[in-house]
Parts: structure tokens; C-alpha cells; sequence
């Protein structure tokens, strides 16, 4: 943290230009002792800080430093692969921006984190921030990714227990955080899955492993940040709170380690 007389910025310039209030409001603010800076309650005014070291919060949320970069939240239609180009011609990332948001896709080199299978549909991030994007979609991190999977037939109490428990795969168990079974109707479920963890087609398999094939999968929350009633095929810019919750989430994991890092290369598809 800097001193009031080094180089910085005020403190209360800082959150006047994250939109939090204006400066007079983020004096007063600061006055009844609700900002915080690297953990330590501040109180007194005229404190400068550097926006993009230090960490620094409003009752208790975290405000994002100054926006450098671009990060995007994205529901990806079913039959679009996820990636930003294909050299197979199929229809891509790339082609979806171009539809919803021209200005990014002509001038911006984005990153998606993560990728959901063509069949898949819902929430991908997209950030020309690299170092996020690679926090983000490390399996070592454990970033919570919601799903709503339309299974064939009806789930039986033995089976949600099942899948609760774990379920073992070609390639390990796999533990979901949370299993719900949201609706049935006519021989089919719909069942809401979170997962921390990140292997190819891995929710898909589970499902298939226990007797009941996909019929529809869409991810509906990465982290914090939620789907919500965002159009098929369009973009919106994460909110200040989203932001600030996604480097909280990052910044407490453990982070990978030398076993992980050395799978790095593979390739996850939800």
C-alpha cells in the first residue's frame, strides 16, 4: 500500500471512477469506516493508492481496478464450436461477436475461457485478458460452473444418490458439488449439476455413465457471474461486482500445481 505522499491516487478518486459514488460520497463513505484497502479499515481522507496493486473494497466487496481490458460474458447458441477461429470452416466464436458485437470482433483479440462442447448451449467467458482467462479455465483453481441437464428417463433416488457420491469415469471420478433434480415430466429430468472441475464432455459422460443420456445441456453460471436472461448469440460486459468476485475466487485458490500443470494441454469441453 502507498503512502498518502507517494506516487498513487486518491482514494476517493479511485471509487468515484469505478462509479461507486461520487467523490464527496466516497469521502463520507470512507469517514464511516466502510472501505477497506489490502484488508486494512481506512478512515482517514486524501490516502493514494495504486489502483492496480492494491486491493480494495466497499463494504466488504471487492472493486475491480480500472478497466484495461475487455470481459465479456457470452450465451453460445447450440452448434457453434467454441472456438475463436476453425480452420474446418464451422461456425465459431468469432462469428457470433460479429453478429452481436462488430467493434470487438473486428479489433479485439479475445480468449474464451473454458469451451462447451457444438451440442452445448449457455455461458462462456471471453476476456483479452490472458492471465484471468488461464485462472479461470485451470482445472486447479476450482471454478464453480452451474449446468441445467435435460437427461432421458427418470432419475431414481439410488441414482441421484449415485451421482452425489461420485461417479467413476475411463478417466477418474468425477464429484460434483451439488446435484438437484430440478423437474420430471414425460420420461425425462431435468437436473441441476455443479461441478469445480473441468474434463472433456465430462458432464455429458457422467450422465451417460449412470443410464441416462443428455438430451440438452446449458450452462447457466461460471463463478459468480450468471447466465441469466441474456439472449442466445449475444454478449454483455460483466458487471463491477462480477469482476470483483471472479478475482477474489481466483486469487483464493490454491493455484496449480507442478502435477497440473503438466496437463495443462489438454482439452476441456464441458
Amino acid at each position: 500500500m502507498m503512502s498518502e505522499a507517494a506516487e498513487g491516487v486518491r482514494l476517493q478518486k479511485v471509487l468515484a471512477g469505478a462509479g461507486i459514488a461520487s467523490r464527496r460520497a466516497a469521502e463520507i463513505m470512507i469517514s464511516q469506516g466502510r472501505v477497506e484497502v489490502n484488508g486494512r479499515l481506512v478512515i482517514e481522507q486524501g490516502m493514494r493508492i495504486d489502483p492496480d496493486r492494491d486491493v480494495v473494497r466497499v463494504d466488504g466487496s471487492r472493486i475491480p481496478p480500472p478497466r484495461r481490458h475487455l470481459y465479456l460474458a457470452l450465451n453460445k447458441p447450440r452448434g457453434y464450436v467454441s472456438t475463436m477461429d476453425d480452420p474446418e470452416g464451422r461456425r465459431n466464436l468469432t462469428d457470433l461477436l460479429a453478429q452481436s458485437n462488430q467493434r470487438v470482433a473486428q479489433k479485439e483479440r479475445l480468449f474464451h475461457v473454458g469451451r462447451l462442447d457444438t451440442d452445448t448451449e449457455g455461458l462462456l467467458l471471453l476476456t483479452n485478458d490472458g492471465e484471468l482467462a488461464h485462472k479461470l479455465a485451470h482445472p486447479s483453481f476450482k471454478v464453480p460452473k452451474v449446468y441445467l441437464v435435460e437427461v432421458e428417463g427418470l432419475i431414481s433416488t439410488d441414482t441421484l444418490r449415485r451421482l452425489r457420491k461420485g461417479v467413476r469415469l475411463e478417466d477418474g471420478w468425477v464429484n460434483p458439488d451439488t446435484v438437484k433434480i430440478v423437474s420430471t415430466a414425460a420420461e425425462r429430468t431435468m437436473v441441476r449439476v455443479v461441478l469445480s472441475e473441468g474434463r472433456n464432455r465430462i458432464v455429458r459422460r457422467t450422465m451417460e455413465a449412470v443410464g441416462h443420456p443428455v438430451r440438452r445441456l446449458s450452462r447457466t453460471a461460471i463463478g459468480p457471474v450468471r447466465l441469466g436472461n441474456l439472449p442466445q448469440g449475444q454478449t454483455r460486459d460483466l458487471t463491477r461486482e462480477e469482476l470483483g468476485a471472479l478475482l477474489d475466487l481466483v486469487e483464493k485458490s490454491s493455484g496449480p500445481t507442478q502435477q497440473d500443470q503438466s496437463k495443462q494441454g489438454r482439452t476441456n469441453r464441458d
